[in-house]
């Protein structure tokens, strides 16, 4: 079923509830709540400890009644009656007002591109519990699209590549349509595993898991300095007492960046199914980057060299799906005229026969406007 851009500039919120984090956009108001999806739960009681940010600070360092939860896997929602719960201590009076004073609430949510339908369920359950009258369903590559400013609506060839946390979408987009996509399970998680994983066989040292994505861009950034070896802090394996080891960026990077190449197979996949027009616009434009982990060291580059194609990330990558369907939402003349918002069809009315046609109003008349 399509979604018409009359349908959407009737919600008044737009969500995206992803792995890493959840945001969410008020209609004339902007994004009003950018937190990690995490809960911190009491095992004994049943009771929420902490939420967000709070919540992702206790990883690993909870004590064993109190445990920390993710209500959100790669493909959605895995547990609603947490992600409800979640929302509501996230979303703040100023929007809960705001809610109760609609009630006939729309809400517009992202969804991974060609969601199972249990998954577009249990989105529509969550917010349906939070007050939400009716829910739309946005695909998440057309809302990152134009979250990053590209040009949707247009007759041309798009290559977006979105980095989350544990997936990473690919999409070759044309008229406001997907044309070609590819889902891979691999995202940011993948990578810093890897580089977990690496320290932990060559150097027999365990990272904190706050600290793998700052270890991860000191490596980068001393490796792109030609700097030969880097102090890296951890926890000694054997002894469990803290250490210092000197590691090699190089051979730390290309350890790191081995579960990316699943990317780039994915990319080269959806380029093969694409018309020879689009890969040629693709070849002009190149390839844009969004997502919570379009910045990982060394992806860029990476996609630059294998692919060959030109690589440009978005301005604000991680909120660019959020931003699009707040856009979206808001009635604004850059997306008055997008054809379609999901991969169904669509097309321009056709005019009714010149018999059909009503006279027009006389003077003194006005003319009837139907209204939902």
């Amino acid at each position: 079923m399509s979604i018409s851009q009359e349908q959407l500039v009737r919600c008044s919120v737009a969500v995206d509830i992803g792995a890493s984090r959840t945001r969410v956009y008020l209609k004339g108001v902007g994004l009003v709540v950018d937190e990690p999806s995490a809960v911190a739960l009491n095992a004994r009681t049943g009771a929420l400890v902490a939420v967000g940010g709070q919540a992702e600070a206790m990883t690993g360092r909870t004590p064993a009644h109190i445990r920390v939860a993710r209500p959100v896997g790669p493909n959605g929602i895995t547990d609603i009656e947490m992600a409800q719960r979640m929302l509501r201590h996230l979303i703040h009076a100023r929007v809960r007002r705001s809610w109760r004073f609609h009630p006939a609430l729309r809400a517009a949510a992202c969804t991974p591109h060609d969601a199972e339908p249990l998954t577009q369920r249990a989105m529509i359950d969550t917010l349906a519990g939070l007050g939400a009258r009716r829910v739309m369903l946005v695909d998440t590559l057309i809302a990152t699209a134009v979250g990053a400013g590209l040009p949707v609506p247009a007759a041309e060839g798009t290559l977006i590549v979105v980095c989350g946390t544990a997936m990473t979408q690919i999409a070759v987009l044309s008229l406001g349509n997907v044309v070609a996509a590819e889902k891979v399970p691999v995202g940011g998680e993948a990578v810093d595993r890897a580089l977990v994983e690496h320290l932990r066989i060559n150097h027999e040292v365990m990272l904190r898991s706050h600290t793998v994505g700052r270890v991860h861009r000191e490596l980068a950034l001393a490796g792109a300095q030609g700097a030969a070896l880097l102090e890296v802090q951890g926890r000694d394996v054997v002894s469990g007492r803290p250490r210092s080891v000197q590691v090699d960026p190089a051979a730390v990077e290309q350890a790191a960046g081995a579960p990316m190449l699943t990317v780039l197979d994915g990319i080269r996949s959806v380029l093969r199914r694409c018309p020879p027009d689009l890969v040629a616009d693709i070849g002009e434009r190149g390839i844009v980057l969004a997502g919570e982990n379009a910045t990982m060291p060394g992806l860029e580059t990476m996609l630059r060299t294998s692919v060959g194609l030109p690589v440009h990330i978005a301005e604000r990558p991680d909120v660019a799906a959020v931003v699009g369907l707040g856009s979206m939402i808001e009635k604004g003349p850059p997306l008055e005229t997008l054809p379609d918002v999901t991969s169904g069809a669509s097309g321009l009315p056709e005019p009714a026969p010149a018999s059909a046609q009503a006279p027009p109003p006389q003077n003194g008349q006005a003319a009837e406007v139907a209204a939902d």
